[in-house]
């Protein structure tokens, strides 16, 4: 079998096929702020989160250092992007007003998603998300090279997932488990695309 041949590209993005997450964070008033994220990653029994500095998720994992993670699979597409051009941030930074952003309080009513209490955090979890893990943040870095991200180290505290996905007591049967996956700015599931980010340029 001949392999392709490969050239030399400059992609705006690197989000090149990753799970989506919604991240659920305490307000100053109480209130719980949701943000979508594409870049997260699992060491052990720790969590990694890729923030931006400018969103209103950083500000409040810095003053409350608590998180659920939640995860939703493919057929939750729909209810992700209802939120992708919202920031909980008011007022709208200019940079992000020139891209389309809006400031939204409630973002569990305008992303139609149902918020359940936590057990160890103060942060809601998202009921329809499959998969929900709480958290407490155990350190935040922002790299000197790119002061935009902060790399923010988090602890699981406590694991929830659907039943209809659990096999036997405390493992995912990953043939009932889809996670919706961010692929260059668009919503894949196990299989074919579901549909695009209002900010996909393809």
């Amino acid at each position: 079998m001949q392999l392709p041949a490969t050239s030399v590209i400059k992609p705006k993005i690197l989000y090149y096929g990753a799970p989506v997450i919604l991240l659920t964070t305490y307000n100053e008033d109480a209130s719980v702020n949701i943000s979508p994220l594409s870049s997260s990653w699992g060491l052990g029994q720790n969590i990694v989160l890729g923030v931006s500095t400018e969103g209103k998720a950083y500000i409040n994992l810095k003053r409350q250092l608590e998180c659920v993670i939640n995860i939703p699979d493919q057929t939750l597409w729909e209810n992700v992007e209802k939120l992708a051009s919202y920031t909980g941030k008011n007022p709208v930074p200019k940079h992000k007003q020139e891209m389309g952003f809006r400031y939204c309080k409630d973002k569990y009513a305008v992303s139609g998603l149902t918020p359940e209490r936590s057990v160890t955090v103060k942060p809601t979890r998202i009921k329809e998300c499959p998969i929900q893990i709480e958290a407490i943040v155990k350190d935040i870095t922002i790299p000197e090279y790119d002061p935009v991200f902060a790399i923010v180290e988090t602890e699981v505290k406590q694991f929830h997932a659907h039943e209809t996905i659990i096999k036997g007591e405390n493992h995912i049967d990953p043939t009932k488990w889809s996670p919706l996956i961010y692929n260059f700015r668009h919503y894949y599931g196990v299989g074919h695309e579901l549909g695009k980010t209002f900010r996909s340029e393809t």
